[in-house]
């Protein structure tokens, strides 16, 4: 059993403390193996309520384990525990954990290594180390306190000071010479990164000045492997890439910076660590690798179709290749009147128009339990009423409905969801998490859907197998998955902001006839509302 206490910790050079975990920042790191039962102890001591999701991690028949407030658990209230029971089942990987309840997993978040079975080598070259790479966000004020702010103004909050690689900025910040971190390799040995976007906000790009990176795995999924000299992750996302330790001897930076191809105001805040050859002094100054541009377009799309699961006997791609239920999903943006914000109105972000509103009861508590009016089950397939959604003009703003509306899916049925990017008020991209599965990204593509068209070009061979899937501005992503697991399961933007103004719905999966396809009793610790 693993224990990990949710504090607050006062920062480094500032008065205001941070909720953390056992006191670190990023938290510890969770080093399992397929197959093991797995027990967290979960005390909260901060001031604010809490819950634990394991991102990534499939949670078999056990919503309770997931982690989402108020959709699987109502939060720990603090002075309380919980205990996370559940088992890792034919999962091997790099995934991470994270608070799930309002902003904190801006500093309540940390690694999952999950180690392949005792005498199950990777289906890549043996790494001679390997090195956890997270990638987030850094506010110099209490986050929670800067979003009440906003939500007050209806504005969003203020942008982060800094982006920070393993909670360091890098010496680029100044005066943050002193926090920064370094790795040390040894000449001709080969590395294995597993990197991990933890930031609230940013997709990143992400590069090793002079190193190619070979990408090998996404989302705890092996892929084919590719060479490539930068990689793109959004929030959520993770990634595995090897790295060879053959240039010449020095001290190289990575460098992580956000992608932004909307027309927003560009974060261009770049964290740094450092790679550094054993035997080269520290006062050598390191050089920068050549990022993509921050808006470049084209090498998202061209980096992101590079990627293909493995689909060898030992891990194949199992991609339904018939489909039950068709769905059919509009991101939009709106305004809502708000007579108390600073314009008179307040942004709110819908999936078919509709703002997902959190319910006062977990959702897997009212749906387990057959609580009624907690909510309804007849979230629409499709948008009311369609319209051009790439071609909009900007000022459109369709009505949006407030409402806990999910969506019913028969058990063990083929699901094919394609979300589409409009342009009402903004058009920009979107990393989409579903918990409690994978899925398979069959096709993506820029402007409107077209099924005419589109569903010839959808990949059902080795699509990129995953948990989260950026939607590309003005543009969009098709999934499948095979609703195998019973319960109820959230899907969101994992933006942050996004989510906060709605961007969320959650799908209720019925159980099977069998006694392993039912969801399990709650655990006698379930924390209370």
């Amino acid at each position: 059993m693993m224990t990990i206490q949710v504090k607050n910790v006062s920062r480094l050079c500032h008065a205001k403390p941070i909720v953390t975990v056992n006191g670190m920042y990023p938290g510890p790191t969770l080093y399992v193996q397929e197959g093991d039962r797995v027990l967290v102890n979960v005390t909260n001591h901060a001031k604010y309520n809490i819950s634990i999701h394991w991102h990534g991690l499939r949670q078999l028949h056990n919503g309770w384990a997931d982690g989402p407030a108020y959709i699987t658990q109502c939060p720990i209230k603090t002075g309380n525990s919980y205990v996370y029971d559940f088992n890792v089942t034919e999962q091997r990987g790099t995934l991470w954990w994270h608070a799930h309840i309002f902003w904190l997993r801006a500093t309540v978040h940390g690694a999952i290594v999950i180690m392949p079975k005792q005498g199950t080598p990777f289906p890549f070259p043996q790494p001679y180390q390997e090195t956890n790479i997270i990638l987030g966000e850094w506010w110099n004020n209490d986050i929670e306190e800067l979003v009440k702010q906003g939500n007050k103004l209806g504005l969003p909050p203020n942008a982060s000071n800094a982006h920070t690689i393993n909670g360091k900025p890098g010496p680029l910040f100044p005066s943050y010479e002193k926090h920064t971190f370094a790795m040390e390799v040894e000449q001709g040995k080969t590395y294995l990164l597993r990197i991990i976007n933890a930031a609230i906000d940013d997709e990143l790009f992400f590069a090793i000045a002079g190193h190619n990176m070979t990408v090998v795995e996404i989302d705890a999924v092996y892929t084919k492997p590719f060479s490539t000299n930068a990689i793109l992750i959004g929030p959520g996302q993770t990634t595995n890439v090897l790295v060879q330790a053959t240039k010449a001897p020095n001290r190289y930076f990575m460098a992580a910076r956000p992608f932004m191809d909307a027309p927003l105001p560009i974060d261009n805040k770049t964290a740094t660590a450092i790679l550094q050859y054993k035997g080269v002094p520290t006062t050598v100054l390191p050089t920068l690798p050549l990022l993509p541009a921050p808006n470049d377009t084209a090498f998202a799309l061209s980096y992101n179709a590079k990627l293909r699961s493995l689909n060898t006997p030992q891990y194949p791609a199992n991609v339904p290749q018939q489909v039950d239920r068709h769905l059919f999903y509009t991101i939009g943006l709106g305004k809502n009147p708000c007579p108390t914000c600073l314009n008179g109105t307040k942004v709110t972000a819908s999936l078919n128009n509709i703002s997902f509103m959190m319910p006062q009861i977990g959702l897997l508590q009212a749906y387990y339990f057959n609580i009624t009016g907690v909510f309804r089950t007849d979230f629409p397939d499709k948008p009311p009423i369609p319209f051009n959604y790439t071609g909009a003009p900007l000022t459109a703003n369709l009505v949006t409905n407030l409402g806990t509306r999910v969506s019913k899916i028969a058990f063990n049925s083929t699901v094919e969801l394609v979300l589409q990017d409009t342009n009402l008020l903004i058009v920009e991209s979107h990393p989409f998490h579903l918990h409690g599965y994978n899925f398979f990204v069959v096709g993506t593509g820029i402007g409107n859907f077209d099924p005419k068209k589109d569903l010839a070009k959808f990949n059902l061979v080795d699509p990129p197998e995953r948990n989260t899937v950026g939607v590309p501005t003005g543009g969009w992503t098709a999934i499948r998955f095979r609703a195998d697991n019973p319960g109820v399961w959230f899907m969101h933007c994992h933006l942050e902001l996004h989510t906060s103004w709605g961007l969320k719905t959650a799908f209720v999966v019925e159980d099977g006839k069998g006694p392993d396809q039912t969801v399990l009793p709650p655990p006698k610790d379930l924390p209370p509302c």
